[in-house]
């Protein structure tokens, strides 16, 4: 009862808050960018039926990365100015694909036919880039922010994983939104991806626990390793299943579709699972806990009011957005 009086649940909520944030971004925003990758393996007329798909979506998407960053920011500025200043060089890169994409997917709509590839071609290198810089920030980050030779090795390898999960959850959107050829294709690119982001689960669930001493105990300590076991059994179940489910899709009568995108969103939950388990309660790994970063209890209250505020509207729109949109994808029209 101390604790709730004196607002040290205040951060708790916050990180709550915040994660809720990335996670809705990194499977939302997720898709589009993995789209955007795939449009690289489709012609002219897949990448008009492509666009249309994430076309109602794209910019609601990237609201939960504004959402998250601006908790960073406002509920604990000690840890942004630490986690900025360390990643600022992939975050501006990061922010130039997604600028590169925003441009690109406007202007290829209006630009003559040829000019229409080199804006293709904009929106597809946009969309490797925020890819990429993602990852490497996610490899570094769990690296501690090391600046040694290997951990920006391992920051490059962790932004080639992210990419390829970004595609697999791209595939098994267009899975669901496209039909005929491209619906094929999809579920072709789909078996290639799906390996290339199980192989980043591995990767990263191999070297989060090797670079903290607190992290391999919360692990592999009796009985938490008994108690934690389902996590890596459930993620190679759902891997097995869909690679059981892509090599039988699509089907004539567009049954289980859904399968793929719904089971890539099962694996980076349960991965953004692992990897909160792990790093809890640092928001610096090893540096700054949740309490040490965040701002005064007074100013959180105030922000978390207006937290409160905005986040059903951003919610609202999200839904009402997939259910006006949702179905099929169509050829763009811009009579």
């Amino acid at each position: 009862m101390e604790g709730l009086q004196d607002g040290q649940w205040l951060p708790l909520v916050f990180m709550v808050l915040m994660g809720i944030s990335i996670a809705a971004y990194v499977i939302l925003d997720g898709y589009d960018l993995g789209v955007g990758m795939l449009m690289s393996r489709a012609t002219d007329a897949q990448r008009d039926v492509m666009i249309a798909s994430i076309g109602p979506f794209w910019d609601a998407n990237e609201t939960w990365l504004v959402l998250g960053v601006g908790i960073l920011l406002v509920a604990f500025p000690i840890a942004h100015g630490v986690i900025l200043t360390a990643l600022y060089i992939p975050t501006f890169i990061m922010l130039g694909g997604l600028i590169l994409r925003g441009v690109s997917f406007d202007f290829r709509a209006k630009a003559k036919a040829t000019h229409k590839q080199a804006w293709d071609a904009a929106f597809i290198g946009g969309s490797l880039l925020a890819s990429l810089a993602q990852g490497y920030m996610l490899g570094m980050y769990i690296m501690g922010f090391d600046s040694s030779l290997m951990s920006h090795l391992f920051g490059l390898l962790t932004g080639v994983c992210l990419a390829a999960g970004y595609v697999f959850v791209g595939a098994g959107w267009l899975l669901m939104k496209c039909e005929g050829e491209l619906q094929q294709r999809a579920a072709y690119w789909g078996r290639r991806a799906l390996w290339g982001t199980a192989l980043g689960m591995v990767v990263i669930s191999l070297a989060t626990p090797l670079m903290s001493e607190r992290i391999f105990d919360k692990w592999f300590a009796m009985p938490n390793i008994l108690l934690l076991m389902p996590i890596p059994l459930m993620s190679a179940f759902v891997i097995g299943v869909l690679e059981f489910v892509l090599r039988r899709l699509p089907r004539g009568d567009d049954r289980y579709c859904w399968v793929p995108f719904a089971g890539s969103v099962g694996l980076f939950l349960l991965g953004f699972q692992g990897l909160a388990y792990s790093f809890y309660p640092y928001i610096v790994p090893e540096r700054l806990t949740i309490w040490e970063a965040a701002s005064a209890p007074e100013s959180l209250m105030i922000i978390l009011v207006g937290t409160l505020v905005v986040l059903p509207f951003i919610i609202g729109y999200t839904i009402f957005a997939y259910k006006v949109f949702w179905g099929k994808a169509r050829g763009l029209s811009y009579d």
